[in-house]
């Protein structure tokens, strides 16, 4: 059983994650999962997961995780979309759990693009 102290714990950090989501900054990065049933049955709730954990591992505060609806091209979910402010949009298929990890420590943290992961004209 929680105590008192526990409890208003977690509202604390719950209402700062949502005051975060609630007034995006200009420099905010976004990664869009998307979450449509062709992505739920691919495997995308698992992605989502790890994605927000891996955020806030990180304490990556200016890093946005969200859901969307289907995003087109249901034979490469899961889909992953990432938004970095002043770049462009870059689009991560047949994403999983341990790939959505490396995204994160890849690209979110360190700056490098897994071109593994981008859609090829094979």
């Amino acid at each position: 059983m929680k105590t008192i102290a526990d409890i208003k714990a977690i509202r604390d950090k719950m209402q700062s994650q949502i005051i975060l989501r609630n007034n995006p900054e200009n420099d905010e990065t976004r990664i869009v999962v998307g979450m449509a049933t062709c992505g739920i049955s691919a495997g995308a709730r698992p992605v989502f997961n790890a994605l927000v954990d891996e955020v806030a591992t990180r304490n990556l505060s200016n890093v946005k995780v969200s859901r969307a609806g289907c995003l087109g091209m249901c034979k490469l979910e899961p889909i992953v979309e990432v938004f970095v402010p002043g770049k462009e949009k870059v689009t991560y298929i047949k994403v999983d759990a341990d790939k959505a990890r490396k995204i994160i420590a890849n690209h979110i943290v360190n700056g490098n693009i897994c071109t593994e992961y981008l859609i090829t004209n094979e």
